[in-house]
């Protein structure tokens, strides 16, 4: 347990709960939790603000925008970097502005990341890759865009259970109030489209909330439009699934889930999507998906397991290993984090960088 953790008393944690859930779409969000825990507004300021600026349990309160319904295409990207040269590879990479996460893993393909551009990037998605191999030194890059969405639901069990569980135990309920994503929400999503007049608000609702009573009203500021029309656009978005949704954040490590792997697993075709409805069902698997495989690379689910150990990350492996189905499977485990951001969308921060880098 970190030092974080063993620190937190119950409210902490009740509230940690309940914002990974989602953040009340009204004009006084924090009021609202305190009502719901029974405490007073004040109460709730002062213990957020400490569990984000003083022990950094959370890393962001803000929207949490699902990237392809916003139109912009994204992968995850497997690359090979020599060790002497991985600090190096993972700053070049990491300074584009569509590079969201940079870890090194514990394989040969030693660097992963993700990585999104705009609709109207001038490169797009495999051209942009094309570049950063280049760029990097990357002895061997595999391009690995979702084919199917199974899961995204990150959320940490604060309050109760035995800690195991990545998102509270919920994950059988697909609403994304409850901090699941799924295949269907992103069908959803993606059957509306994002209008000029939408971007400010978008690109206002991505920073990091203000811990104040009337929040919204900055980001309202920001957007050049009411309170209302804010929270009426956010409710819009959340209700269209293009918000996943308005929530914090935690760092896992602060939240006492040391424990983080990508486990890799090799199906038939046919067989993908009665195996990841097994996977789906743990708790302790926050993102599950279905990716293309290479030849030296032959794996086409993955799943991210969190844990508070080892041990128990292993037991989830092991557990999954007895599906009929798996034909091979393999453990990355989390070495080092370079960078994790939340991607900034139409920022214009991309066409900057492809200006730069474009041209060898």
């Amino acid at each position: 347990m970190s030092e974080s953790t063993a620190t937190l008393d119950d409210l902490d944690a009740r509230l940690l709960d309940r914002m990974q859930r989602t953040l009340p779409l009204v004009s006084r969000p924090f009021a609202a939790i305190a009502r719901e825990l029974g405490v007073d507004e004040r109460q709730v300021l002062e213990r957020v603000r400490e569990l984000r600026h003083g022990r950094k349990v959370i890393r962001q309160i803000s929207a949490i925008f699902d990237t392809a319904a916003l139109g912009y295409a994204s992968s995850l990207v497997a690359a090979k970097v020599e060790p002497e040269r991985l600090e190096a590879a993972a700053a070049v990479i990491g300074a584009h502005p569509g590079v969201s996460h940079n870890y090194e893993r514990s394989h040969a393909f030693n660097l992963w990341y993700t990585i999104a551009v705009p609709p109207d990037s001038a490169l797009g998605l495999e051209a942009t890759v094309d570049r950063l191999h280049e760029l990097s030194g990357a002895a061997a890059t595999r391009l690995l865009p979702t084919l199917k969405l199974y899961k995204i639901g990150v959320r940490f069990n604060m309050a109760g259970g035995d800690g195991s569980e990545a998102d509270g135990g919920e994950a059988r309920d697909a609403s994304p109030r409850n901090g699941v994503f799924t295949a269907g929400d992103r069908d959803e999503a993606m059957k509306h489209a994002i209008t000029p007049a939408d971007k400010p608000i978008i690109r206002a609702a991505q920073q990091d909330l203000p811990l104040v009573p009337e929040p919204f009203a900055t980001l309202a500021d920001e957007a050049g439009v009411t309170v209302d029309q804010l929270l009426a656009a956010l409710q819009r978005y959340e209700q269209r699934k293009q918000m996943r949704r308005f929530a914090a954040v935690l760092r896992h490590h602060a939240a006492g889930y040391s424990a983080n792997l990508m486990a890799v697993w090799r199906v038939p075709d046919d067989r993908a999507d009665a195996i990841a409805s097994v996977m789906v069902q743990r708790p302790e698997i926050s993102h599950c998906y279905l990716r293309p495989s290479y030849p030296d690379w032959p794996f086409n689910i993955y799943t991210m397991i969190h844990a508070r150990t080892r041990e128990a990350a292993l037991d989830v492996v092991r557990e999954l290993k007895q599906t009929p189905g798996i034909e091979q499977s393999d453990v990355l485990w989390s070495v080092r984090e370079f960078k994790k951001v939340r991607v900034k969308y139409f920022t214009g921060d991309t066409e900057a960088w492809e200006a730069q880098y474009a041209q060898p």
